[in-house]
């Protein structure tokens, strides 16, 4: 559950956005919007693979700068 502390006097458009920004780490809409859809195992392993080439190039630019 999440739990937004308000102090008194404080804008209640502040405390919304403090709600909305720990609903949106917590990962509950990411994790509801992947289990609507079936993505087979390989294509997983493709797209982890292709990130891992990503940031291996990017952490390569780092090192010859």
């Amino acid at each position: 559950m999440i739990v937004v502390p308000i102090k008194e006097g404080e804008n209640i458009e502040r405390a919304l956005k403090k709600l909305k920004r720990k609903f949106e780490k917590t990962g509950v809409v990411k994790e509801l919007r992947e289990r609507q859809k079936f993505t087979k195992p390989s294509v997983i392993a493709r797209e982890k693979k292709i990130h891992a080439i990503y940031v291996q190039k990017l952490r390569q630019q780092d090192l010859d700068k």
